[in-house]
């Protein structure tokens, strides 16, 4: 009886506690669950106190399968109409953890009063006539306001000088202003990644592909489909995988093409993992005596407190990452 009673106190056997972490969900594959972008649970996780419950030292945030039932729970009220600070509190309510009052509270949600109110600053004229028809959610004048900007201008003038500051300020917008920006900033996503991806790809020509991808947790994929883009634009033989991509699937890919060039996009700290660049680094392709090895090029703002890595290339930018995978085919390299 007392040992019945000192196994109760103790908890779990560590067996079963090793098996709770294992079901854990990361917030990447939380994100892709749900239906909903990583920067959304981080702002909602910020605003409303609803977070993974549990935390480890020195890892990323594990949502437990407790977590998972209370952030569905929470998205089928959003869904329902029911404001996300109202259904946060409703959902922790639900699940008996105490509510948190949000971190920055103010008025209830309001509809964007109009393009002036987002924080563009010095921008070209095209960039306030995209914010202007966004806000309105006006589908068809975004489009236009787009496919206008990339015609006249180039994918990577389009997108330095009219397209990012805009989606910048989307998303400044939104991290200030309560919810009223969220379906700005969604619309205006999503017509932009289709304006990106109806570029016409150029037919294999036995060259070697520049790879792109996002890393394995990173949902955030605009960026590389600018670059796609891009390449597309100028005729290089290019692969495009998307984002979030299992390390498994993007070391098949580099052996089934032999790549010039693998493209790696990391927009946060917690996606920019040096170990799957160094699976990659170590892979090799090709006859006995002419083996040859993928070269990484690593881009994005997730990378910029990693430590260099030996074999690995960094990509700054559109414009002068496209210069320097044009150099490469230039010289063969």
């Amino acid at each position: 009886m007392t040992r019945q009673r000192a196994a109760r106190r103790s908890g779990p056997p560590s067996s079963d506690r090793d098996a709770a972490a294992e079901a854990a969900l990361t917030t990447g594959a939380l994100a892709r669950r749900l239906g909903v972008a990583q920067t959304t649970l981080r702002t909602w996780e910020r605003r409303y106190g609803i977070g993974p419950s549990r935390r480890e030292q020195g890892r990323h945030r594990r949502w437990s399968p407790e977590d998972v039932a209370r952030m569905e729970h929470m998205c089928r009220l959003t869904a329902q109409g029911v404001t996300p600070a109202e259904a946060a509190q409703l959902a922790m309510a639900d699940s008996g953890r105490p509510t948190a009052a949000p971190s920055q509270p103010g008025p209830r949600r309001r509809t964007p009063g109009g393009f002036r109110d987002l924080p563009l600053g010095q921008v070209w004229p095209e960039s306030r006539g995209l914010a202007r028809a966004a806000v309105r959610l006006d589908a068809s004048a975004v489009q236009i306001q787009l496919r206008s900007a990339i015609d006249a201008y180039g994918v990577v003038v389009a997108w330095e000088q009219i397209i990012a500051p805009t989606l910048h300020a989307v998303g400044r917008k939104w991290a200030t202003a309560d919810e009223s920006y969220v379906e700005v900033e969604h619309l205006l996503s999503w017509h932009v990644s289709s304006m990106l991806r109806s570029a016409v790809a150029p037919a294999m020509d036995g060259r070697p592909p520049i790879l792109l991808a996002c890393m394995p947790e990173e949902q955030h994929s605009l960026p590389i489909e600018a670059l796609w883009a891009a390449l597309t634009e100028r005729g290089l033989p290019t692969r495009i995988f998307g984002a979030a991509v299992p390390a498994e699937a993007l070391e098949s890919a580099a052996r089934r093409t032999g790549p010039g060039a693998v493209v790696l996009w990391s927009q946060s700290r917690e996606t920019a993992d040096l170990r799957v660049v160094r699976r990659l680094l170590a892979l090799e392709w090709g006859v006995r005596g002419a083996r040859s090895h993928p070269l990484a090029l690593l881009a994005g703002p997730g990378w910029a407190g990693t430590p260099p890595e030996p074999g690995a290339g960094r990509l700054t930018g559109l414009a002068s990452g496209l210069a320097l995978l044009e150099s490469l085919f230039r010289t063969g390299t």
